[in-house]
């Protein structure tokens, strides 16, 4: 029988991210750290955390665990991705090859790509097929220090579709915690027989119930886009999901803006995008409790502009980062790589990088158990074979865990 308590260190620096704020800029300087330090556990959740030498006396005393570090290590919280659609079918990179030759949305549209193409090969894969690509993708976002994963459902765009996808999710068996999310409103399937409001309504009538029942999601997103859905055309939706006591998140101002307003009036646990967003839109999106989720994946993918972060953050907003990983705009899924690029055009000190992959992105979830290793949350934590975390960072995304806990357990170590 495994001990209640486990005990890890000398740890060269503990980030903890204690007492940190959740809106607002952030210097490196207000970095809470511990050197030499140490990590008391109790079953799945941090016990405390300290001087090594004081931590590990307290220890001993008890029926404890020692995993003593031969190496320098620094270790922070497990990162948090906050939204992902690695649930799908297939492959789009004749996309990515025609739009880096030059293609239009349109053109690559017209060409049988885009959103649809990926609708219909999700819909050919079996359930199974869905769920074991899943598991291979949440094992590559494991091993790079990703301990919780927001996986959205949108490839189905039909009833049973969607359940298909978000049974999907519910059945894959992965170390990392799943979030998962219902995107039905993500375009109008192209096979449905009315206009978009119908298609909502039938979405909301038939699935949502299902949804409940079987307790696939209590997250609800949906596009707010010129080519999507209409900021107009989606206030029944949301206003019928938050009825029944789905949280909302909103896709927005990627491309045009009115998502951000509607993520501001639906009180959504985030707006996500937001690379067309403007002042106003960042202003908004500052006073008001919405978390603000830039995703440098999807400006990376399509060569756009990167999500206005700096603004955002000094404008008192607060800013997750998450990495977008789908088949059609985000293909690479690397989020700590991403997170350092992302710092480097919007000149985010890495403290503010760090936060928004943490507490942060967990707050985003709505998860308040997780994203700073202090007494009471999570055992998530991740560490890297290193001295100093300005190093993490350096290498943009090249320095890889060497450890990785998930609620006290090592789950994967190279």
């Amino acid at each position: 029988m495994k001990n209640q308590y486990t005990f890890i260190g000398p740890i060269h620096q503990l980030v903890t991210m204690a007492d940190m704020p959740l809106k607002g800029a952030l210097s490196d300087e207000a970095l809470s750290t511990i050197n030499q330090a140490g990590l008391l556990l109790e079953g799945d959740k941090i016990l405390k955390a300290g001087d090594f030498e004081v931590l590990k006396s307290e220890a001993e005393k008890l029926e404890t665990e020692m995993t003593i570090l031969d190496q320098p290590m620094v270790i922070m919280p497990g990162l948090v991705d906050s939204h992902t659609h690695i649930c799908f079918g297939g492959s789009r990179a004749r996309d990515y090859a025609m739009r880096n030759a030059g293609k239009t949305y349109l053109e690559i549209a017209k060409a049988g790509g885009g959103i649809w193409d990926t609708v219909t090969q999700t819909r050919k894969a079996s359930q199974e097929e869905l769920t074991a690509g899943i598991e291979q993708r949440a094992a590559r976002h494991l091993s790079d220090g990703v301990t919780t994963i927001e996986v959205k459902s949108g490839y189905g765009l039909s009833v049973d579709e969607e359940l298909k996808m978000l049974r999907a999710i519910q059945a894959a068996d992965t170390k990392s915690e799943l979030i998962p999310t219902c995107l039905a409103a993500h375009i109008k399937p192209k096979d449905f027989d009315g206009d978009f409001s119908e298609y909502l309504t039938h979405i909301a009538e038939e699935l949502f119930p299902i949804l409940k029942e079987e307790g696939l999601t209590n997250r609800m997103d949906a596009f707010i886009e010129e080519e999507a859905f209409s900021a107009e055309v989606i206030k029944p939706y949301f206003e019928k999901a938050k009825a029944m006591g789905f949280d909302i998140t909103v896709h927005a101002d990627q491309f045009s803006t009115s998502g951000s307003q509607v993520a501001v009036d639906f009180e959504a646990l985030s707006a996500d995008h937001l690379e067309a967003s403007g002042e106003e839109e960042v202003q908004l999106l500052a006073d008001s409790n919405v978390i603000a989720t830039a995703l440098p994946g999807a400006s990376m993918g399509l060569g756009c502009a990167y999500t206005p972060a700096r603004k955002i953050l000094d404008a008192g907003g607060a800013v997750a980062v998450a990495s977008d990983w789908n088949p059609g705009s985000a293909p690479m899924g690397d989020l700590l790589m991403q997170a350092a690029i992302l710092g480097t055009f919007q000149k985010l000190s890495n403290t503010e990088l760090l936060a928004g992959l943490t507490y942060r992105a967990a707050a985003a979830l709505k998860l308040q158990d997780r994203g700073r290793l202090v007494p009471g949350q999570k055992a998530d934590f991740i560490a890297f074979p290193t001295t100093h975390i300005n190093e993490v960072f350096y290498q943009q995304g090249k320095l890889k865990p060497a450890k990785v806990w998930v609620d006290g357990q090592l789950a994967f170590e190279l």
